[in-house]
């Protein structure tokens, strides 16, 4: 299939013009990729160790900085029309680091699919009360996944359009239950039922939930018409699916005195709704499995000069996820995949910094922009930004107080602003290109 079919989805090349998504459509998958079971999961873990208050300002705290990283990526993604690891060419990696990048997202994101379809099919196994087994289970929604992201970007947006409002309505329902038994001012001042949870960690679980998607934000916005509609992408997204999914389940985790995500659900809504949240995984899920399609194909195509199938590549991966997940495999990965989530943030900061400040290869994007192709030249590697990289990896993991991915996003910028500007970065640039 040509680069610009429909099952590649413009992987190594940007998005033109005339393929580019309406807002709403857009949008919708940003909802849909916060309003999931492992959203859910977070605000009920809050709600058993925090009062409402104080559960609104971590999720507060934690949504600027979500909010901060996604709108600033996610504009040059729309920008340009590129995703993370295409952009990363020319922000500051260049044509092998963004090839590291490539592989780090498919390794965190192959991982991430699996561990979210054995959730997914776990769900779906206790709400048919065991019938299926696990492990038929996981195929029917590990392969139903993989089919959805073969066919891109719009598959996925048409499925956000039927899973959100569905989850929407659950929500609803839930809250008006428990409503009906408590009043908003006793569930607002009561005491958490679980171990108290500091306003750092918890600001630290916010942002640190939802870091990977806000890295891979241009994934979904280089298909967007323009800066603003990001702007409003990320703001509206963030605002329910942070604040509106968070706090209601803050309500409900100290209505029922629980942090068991399932049983708050099925108490309050019954089958039907515990069916619904778990079909509500496929949201995320499908936006892990895209992104990392699109991490190994920049891969393959820059240390391998293989232009692989995008659409191959995820039947692949896909079918990857879902063996690990039906042999457990995972239960033992989640611990690395944690890791690799510090080791993400810091490629934020890098790549912010090196396109709105340094601006090295601005004019390059902008010339070859208005061509609609990729620019000619292109650093073969940049060491200060794997060093600034690796500093930024280390701080988030070893400096525990205040929040990780914030910390790592810190030190990585300060870093490789300062670093560039010591090592005169057109220097730099002319040895490289190629």
């Amino acid at each position: 299939m040509s680069q610009n079919g429909n099952a590649d989805d413009f992987s190594l090349s940007r998005v033109p013009a005339d393929r580019r998504e309406s807002m709403f459509s857009i949008m919708l998958v940003r909802i849909g990729a916060l309003t999931c079971i492992s959203q859910f999961l977070i605000g009920a873990a809050l709600g058993y160790g925090m009062t409402l208050w104080d559960a609104f300002w971590a999720t507060m705290f934690g949504s600027v900085i979500l909010q901060v990283v996604s709108a600033l990526l996610g504009i040059a993604g729309a920008r340009e029309g590129m995703s993370t690891s295409l952009l990363a060419r020319w922000s500051g990696f260049g044509q092998y680091g963004s090839s590291i990048i490539g592989l780090i997202f498919a390794i965190s994101l192959t991982g991430w699919f699996g561990v979210q379809n054995s959730v997914f099919a776990e769900g779906i196994d206790g709400v048919t009360g065991g019938k299926l087994g696990f492990v038929f289970a996981s195929i029917i929604t590990g392969v139903g996944t993989t089919l959805l992201v073969y066919f891109g970007f719009k598959w996925i947006s048409w499925t956000a359009k039927i899973t959100v409002p569905l989850f929407l309505i659950v929500m609803g329902i839930g809250i008006y239950q428990v409503l009906k038994n408590h009043s908003i001012a006793q569930l607002a001042t009561m005491a958490p039922p679980g171990p108290l949870m500091t306003i750092g960690a918890a600001t630290t679980m916010v942002a640190g939930g939802f870091i990977v998607g806000c890295v891979t934000t241009p994934d979904m916005t280089r298909f967007a018409k323009s800066g603003r509609d990001v702007v409003w992408i990320t703001l509206v997204g963030t605002f329910l699916g942070e604040f509106g999914v968070n706090l209601i389940a803050v309500l409900m985790a100290h209505a029922v005195g629980s942090a068991d995500i399932m049983s708050i659900v099925m108490q309050l809504t019954g089958l039907l709704g515990g069916a619904i949240v778990a079909f509500a995984t496929l949201k995320i899920n499908d936006m892990n499995l895209y992104s990392s399609s699109l991490g190994i194909t920049n891969f393959l195509s820059t240390i391998f000069k293989i232009n692989m199938n995008r659409g191959v590549l995820t039947l692949i991966l896909g079918g990857l996820g879902t063996v690990l997940s039906i042999v457990g495999i995972l239960d033992k990965f989640t611990a690395f995949l944690i890791i690799l989530g510090v080791a993400i943030p810091p490629i934020a900061g890098i790549m912010a910094i090196d396109y709105y400040l340094l601006k090295r290869f601005r004019q390059e994007l902008d010339t070859s922009r208005a061509l609609g192709t990729l620019p000619e030249y292109c650093e073969k590697f940049n060491p200060v930004a794997i060093f600034s990289w690796l500093i930024g990896f280390a701080a988030g993991l070893f400096i525990t107080w205040g929040v990780q991915a914030l910390t790592s996003i810190i030190v990585s910028s300060v870093v490789y602003y300062v670093g560039m500007k010591l090592l005169a970065p057109k220097k730099v640039l002319d040895l490289t290109k190629g």
